[in-house]
């Protein structure tokens, strides 16, 4: 006689079987998934924790990790705040931060000094709008430039304004000799100075901090920087151990930084609302901040060409001790790999 019960447990157990397979093929199904994304993205994954020198002004770098573009690229981006981006540029001499960003002057002069490299630039700066948004501030006795002499100008330790203002009194008919030059490190600092009449002139930028100089008592502008020569690139630095050992983390860390350049574009109001959530940044002067702020990402002959006429004056003036071949400053790999149709310079 069959043992029914018998018949009926080997079924069940054939079932529960069956069903233990299904449910692992199906996990392994949806753990492919992320794999093949990335695969029709056209990137591959190097997942790398990188430390950013950043301004609290700067919208890129906010938006790319608030929105998860950098999470998107497997990079694990913690954010480090200074005055300015000459100090986060400084900042990579003592393995501060891993990546910073800056105008021409204060890259060129960290890759004169270490094993550095220029993976791309920012694409800002270098159109006399850009220039337009450095203000010159004075107290009220300076009426022109020639009353200049023999007073006392901020200068933002290590940043490009000993240059411009190298530029702006030459072509005024006078020198930095005839001035007193004082060494502040940042705009806050400038304002305080300012406002209590222990300097005469200040470089400012910056919708939220013009706000402010255009309110100190017995202060006007004088003038801007697009009445100089002065046209200066913003760039991206990084050690080059970083750039050797992690090419595809850094293709991917400019890809996340150009996504966020196109959603800042086309989200300004929502921009604003990020920065003054993180940094109390007013959002009107994000909003007036952004044609000058936002970045096109790549790597230009006129960027080059900014960097060379740079190079040369701070060679030529002591800033530099040592003259470099600029051109082996520059990895140019990861911007290609990334936005490849925004690299118009060649070696």
């Amino acid at each position: 006689m069959l043992n029914i019960n018998h018949y009926r447990i080997k079924f069940v157990s054939l079932i529960a079987v069956l069903l233990l397979v299904t449910a692992a093929l199906a996990g392994c199904g949806s753990k492919d998934k992320p794999a093949e994304a990335a695969q029709a993205d056209g990137t591959k994954q190097d997942q790398i924790s990188i430390k950013i020198a950043d301004i609290l002004s700067n919208p890129v770098f906010r938006v790319a990790k608030s929105k998860g573009l950098f999470d998107k690229y497997g990079i694990d981006a913690k954010l480090v705040t200074f005055a300015t981006p000459a100090e986060g540029i400084n900042s990579l001499f003592i393995k501060q931060v891993d990546v910073a960003y800056g105008a021409d002057f204060p890259i060129l002069n960290a890759a004169s000094k270490g094993e550095y490299s220029i993976i791309a630039t920012t694409g800002t700066g270098l159109s006399d709008e850009s220039a337009a948004h450095w203000k010159l501030y004075v107290r009220d006795e300076i009426q022109k430039p020639e009353d200049l002499k023999g007073k006392t100008v901020s200068n933002f330790r290590g940043t490009f304004i000993s240059y411009l203002w190298d530029d702006y009194l030459t072509l005024n008919h006078l020198t930095l000799d005839d001035v007193k030059v004082v060494g502040q490190g940042g705009f806050d600092e400038a304002y305080v100075a300012l406002k209590k009449g222990e300097v005469d002139a200040v470089w400012a930028y910056g919708a939220a901090m013009i706000s402010k100089f255009e309110a100190i008592e017995g202060v006007h502008q004088l003038s801007d920087m697009s009445k100089t020569n002065v046209r200066t690139g913003g760039d991206l630095i990084a050690p080059d151990s970083l750039v050797k050992e992690h090419p595809e983390a850094i293709a991917n860390f400019i890809r996340a930084l150009d996504e966020a350049s196109q959603f800042i574009k086309s989200n300004p109001d929502e921009v604003a609302d990020i920065l003054y959530k993180e940094v109390k940044q007013p959002k009107d002067a994000t909003l007036m901040d952004l044609p000058a702020q936002n970045w096109t990402i790549g790597f230009t002959k006129e960027a080059f060409d900014s960097l060379s006429k740079q190079k040369k004056y701070m060679v030529d003036n002591g800033v530099i001790k040592d003259d470099f071949d600029l051109a082996g400053k520059i990895s140019l790999d990861a911007v290609k790999q990334a936005v490849p149709n925004r690299v118009t310079y060649t070696k």
